[in-house]
């Protein structure tokens, strides 16, 4: 059962990119832009592939429009604004920090650029594997030079942070923000996140009564 605490023994906390730490709303509305139809319709859509548990990346397929061709790029406005002090606090409470999501070429020095220090920045092109699959998450306790018991994942979604998190063995937080997390959080799977926050100051908080 979900608990509000932090589960001892964790000395390292491991963060998912988006609407964990970056606020994707800018980007969704760049892709509507770039083809042609509502942000509001985008969105919509989205929701309703989420809802239904299909990959959101069909989105174009089902609106019948080509997918757009310029990435999306992350900059210092689209950080939400908890994100950069939850890192900040929780390197200073003692902990390993890193970051490791689903994301492309290029978000290291992004996210370095918007504020963001870490232990280590690692994304799924850079690894060649990508979230769900158990590769990532072994590259993710690979990077920390820990236990998996010993690290907490933090990420927005069941399907790909918390539950192939907790198969690899590690601790995790579901952070109910975003379509993902407000969707995901009613599921019944999400009793088996170690923790619930609606917030990463919340987090930090947490991290710092679990510091021994």
């Amino acid at each position: 059962m979900t608990s509000t605490r932090v589960p001892p023994g964790v000395r390292a906390v491991v963060f998912d990119v988006g609407e964990t730490l970056v606020d994707e709303s800018r980007a969704w509305r760049r892709q509507a832009e770039l083809a042609g139809i509502s942000p509001f319709t985008l969105m919509a859509m989205i929701g309703s592939l989420i809802e239904r548990g299909e990959d959101h990346r069909h989105v174009w397929r089902e609106l019948n429009v080509a997918p757009p061709t310029e990435p999306p790029r992350i900059i210092e406005a689209d950080l939400y604004p908890d994100a950069v002090a939850c890192l900040q606090d929780t390197m200073a409470a003692g902990f390993i920090v890193g970051i490791a999501g689903n994301q492309p070429a290029g978000l290291e020095s992004q996210l370095r650029d918007a504020g963001f220090e870490a232990d280590f920045i690692a994304t799924s092109t850079a690894w060649g594997v990508v979230k769900p699959s158990q590769e990532f998450f072994e590259r993710t306790i690979a990077a920390t030079t820990l236990s998996p018991a010993e690290i907490l994942y933090v990420g927005d979604r069941l399907d790909n942070d918390v539950l192939p998190a907790r198969r690899a063995g590690m601790h995790t937080a579901l952070l109910v923000r975003g379509p993902w997390g407000h969707l995901h959080s009613r599921r019944d799977e999400a009793a088996l996140a170690d923790l619930r926050i609606s917030t990463l100051s919340e987090l930090a908080q947490e991290l710092r009564l679990a510091w021994p």
